[in-house]
């Protein structure tokens, strides 16, 4: 099976996106396939996910009220994601800026496309459609450890963020937890990250012995490099989403020792 691959945010700079697509989602503009696109991917891959996702993730499907029948609508998911955590989507026709991006997310607002991949699409795809930003990543946004976790972040990004390093060893921390992170909940390897949750080869590699498997360790997380366009070789692994949360101190941290070893 191809992987569906896409370029994260942090590689926008060397990356130079030629389609243009919507900027605000109208929900009669969703075509038949578009619904049978929607229905296909969510089918598929919770026939894969079921037995391996994080519970978390289960229950926050249901948070957000997503089905194989309907494709989010962005108002609706709003409308249930202010109350549980104070968050919000904004449509983007493409990957955002770093910076823009960081400060949406620094103000509870998650950027996210609203078109659909075609059927002759369904395994490859170069750009970050719906199936991705929302399917992989909103859910969860309904988790308030997980998302005081995105935030902080994000502050942390806007504190330091003109700094090239930081970015790069942010977009490391990004990788190896929101894109491409795993959870253990009693005593098994379960998948978080929306890299993983929206790829069936991704679901299949994280979890297989092809692979490392390291404990969540900041220091190591941002050491470690990754490449964007193969199955990962390294996950690392948390045990709660409040162990991310209370990373946030150190994370800082150790980058303010890697800026002050490299002032510029």
């Amino acid at each position: 099976m191809k992987r569906v691959f896409f370029m994260p945010f942090f590689t926008l700079k060397t990356t130079h996106m030629i389609s243009q697509k919507p900027t605000h989602q109208v929900y009669a503009h969703y075509t038949a396939q578009d619904f049978l696109v929607w229905r296909l991917l969510f089918d598929r891959q919770m026939e894969n996910l079921k037995p391996v996702v994080s519970s978390e993730f289960l229950k926050a499907l249901k948070a957000v009220k997503f089905t194989n029948e309907k494709i989010p609508d962005f108002s609706e998911i709003n409308a249930l994601l202010k109350p549980l955590t104070g968050w919000e989507l904004q449509v983007v026709p493409n990957i955002s800026p770093q910076a823009e991006f960081f400060e949406c997310l620094s103000r509870k607002t998650f950027t996210a496309t609203c078109w659909l991949r075609s059927l002759e699409q369904l395994d490859y795809l170069e750009e970050p459609d719906m199936f991705h930003d929302v399917f992989g990543h909103v859910p969860l946004l309904s988790n308030h450890n997980y998302v005081n976790f995105f935030k902080g972040i994000s502050d942390i990004f806007l504190k330091y963020g003109k700094n090239e390093r930081v970015t790069e060893l942010l977009g490391r921390m990004y990788w190896f937890t929101i894109e491409f992170g795993l959870i253990r909940e009693h005593g098994q390897l379960r998948i978080y990250g929306a890299g993983i949750i929206s790829s069936p080869g991704e679901t299949e590699n994280s979890l297989s012995d092809r692979v490392r498997h390291l404990s969540f360790d900041v220091r190591i997380i941002l050491n470690t490099s990754f490449r964007t366009d193969i199955f990962q070789e390294t996950y690392f692994v948390i045990d709660s989403f409040e162990q991310l949360w209370n990373s946030l101190e150190e994370i800082e941290a150790v980058l303010q020792e890697y800026m002050a070893g490299d002032p510029d």
